[in-house]
């Protein structure tokens, strides 16, 4: 104030400015308002672990009986944590499209993990043709036109990492300004990380530190996915319990992953920066293991069914956001703008997620969206030809709605999760009103017909 007006102002002017200034601040934390840090104070780091195909019941604070993760059990506990996460659509590409740009696919239009494929190319062959670079680069373009995390943080002399899993070409794309992957199509060297190293990451906190500027995180490692082969010490542990030596692999390959968080969360300790880090943990999607083979069972990755879309999704900000379990619904799209709030930026206008830090916002809301698309696009820019399912969530209820385009023998399918987690029970057939009501709430949010 005296810089501001000079010695001029009678001293106890100054007084009165200064306390009506006081009093409004402490009026702003009454309202119960969190985020936002104070002027001058330093914005909070923001470290981000996303597992990589990864069942929503498979953590021991989930309840499995077999599967060990003391390290995220320990994140849980001093997290807001939703038992009742989830990810819009159950594809990798997509969804990491979404956790990162807080839209739905069908605004950022990264609807499958693949572009369109030539009839007669499979495989690699694939991989190396026109056909699939230029595609690529379409999807690239769609990424570099999103309001991503890290390129919004970086209004606020943020770092930032990209590591693990990232499908859109070179990691500056997407907006950081650190990263392991070059362009492959799902990470590159980025991959490496938690699998061989955690050192890229501690490397960085020590830059970010030395320049004195706050951190964005993003470690997505290839964990627990396939190639399930996890160190033979862990497969130990779940040879005895485990149905066939293919579900023994997997829940090893759930602790190996666990093991690599508790080293990141454990170093940000050593660092005396967990108390100014919010730390965020959710599973780009479901995975459940085909008990006779490598791959994946139905109704997981890729369905529209709990097993690929549900995934706890946890945040740790100490002294802000309170330790506690909560069943209301989260969508990985709220997150983008639940961080930027924190930190005292606007979200951009496109993004419909919530303030999960908002106690008010998360109680008033009664339903959530999705959808899942064709694994390799039919259309680039068009994301309704890619389209499987529609999907809602209101309250304990949930709507599956196929589309004719890419589903043309599927029905509509509605579960009640309260009593029917894992749906078991289709009841549309007696249900038709609820049926129809839902509907429209889903063509409300996005007529895709």
């Amino acid at each position: 104030l005296a810089c501001g007006w000079g010695w001029t102002m009678p001293n106890w002017r100054l007084l009165a400015v200064a306390l009506v200034l006081a009093c409004a601040g402490s009026l702003g934390a009454a309202s119960g308002a969190v985020g936002a840090p104070a002027k001058g104070s330093r914005p909070p780091n923001v470290v981000m672990i996303i597992s990589d195909d990864h069942a929503w019941t498979d953590y021991s604070f989930m309840g499995h009986p077999q599967v060990k993760t003391p390290n995220l059990d320990r994140l849980a506990s001093q997290s807001l944590c939703f038992t009742r996460g989830y990810v819009p659509s159950s594809l990798c590409c997509p969804s990491l499209a979404s956790i990162i740009s807080g839209l739905y696919p069908h605004q950022h239009k990264v609807t499958s993990n693949d572009p369109p494929r030539p009839a007669g190319l499979q495989g690699a062959a694939f991989y190396r043709s026109e056909a699939f670079l230029q595609g690529r680069a379409v999807m690239n373009a769609h990424m570099e036109a999103a309001p991503t995390l890290p390129r919004t943080l970086g209004k606020l002399g943020y770092l930032s990492l990209q590591t693990g899993k990232w499908w859109q070409g070179d990691f500056k794309l997407g907006g950081f300004t650190h990263g392991m992957t070059k362009g492959g199509r799902h990470g590159d060297d980025g991959l490496t990380i938690g699998r061989e190293t955690m050192q890229p990451i501690y490397d960085f906190i020590d830059t970010a530190q030395q320049e004195q500027r706050p951190f964005f995180v993003w470690y997505a490692p290839f964990l627990p996915h396939s190639p399930h082969n996890p160190p033979e010490r862990l497969l130990a542990k779940y040879r005895d319990t485990a149905p066939s030596l293919s579900v023994a692999k997997y829940r090893a390959m759930c602790e190996w992953l666990d093991e690599t968080c508790g080293q990141l969360l454990d170093h940000l300790d050593r660092k005396g920066l967990a108390e100014n880090t919010i730390v965020v943990y959710l599973a780009d999607n479901g995975w459940i293991q085909d008990p006779n083979g490598n791959g994946y069972a139905p109704r997981s990755k890729q369905s529209p069914n709990e097993g690929g879309l549900r995934t706890p999704i946890m945040i740790r900000w100490p002294g802000k956001a309170k330790a506690q379990r909560t069943e209301h619904l989260a969508l990985s799209i709220d997150l983008a703008p639940t961080l930027l709030k924190a930190v005292g930026l606007k979200p951009d206008p496109r993004m419909q997620g919530i303030d999960l830090l908002d106690e008010r916002a998360r109680s008033k809301r009664k339903s959530i969206f999705g959808a899942c698309f064709t694994h390799d696009a039919v259309d680039l820019n068009l994301p309704a030809r890619n389209l499987r399912w529609r999907w809602a969530i209101d309250g304990d209820w949930k709507l599956i709605l196929p589309a004719p385009q890419n589903e043309p023998d599927g029905k509509p399918e509605l579960y009640h999760l309260g009593r029917d987690p894992h749906e078991t029970k289709d009841e549309a057939a007696s249900e038709p009103r609820r049926v129809e009501r839902m509907t429209r709430l889903i063509n409300q949010w996005w007529d895709a017909r």
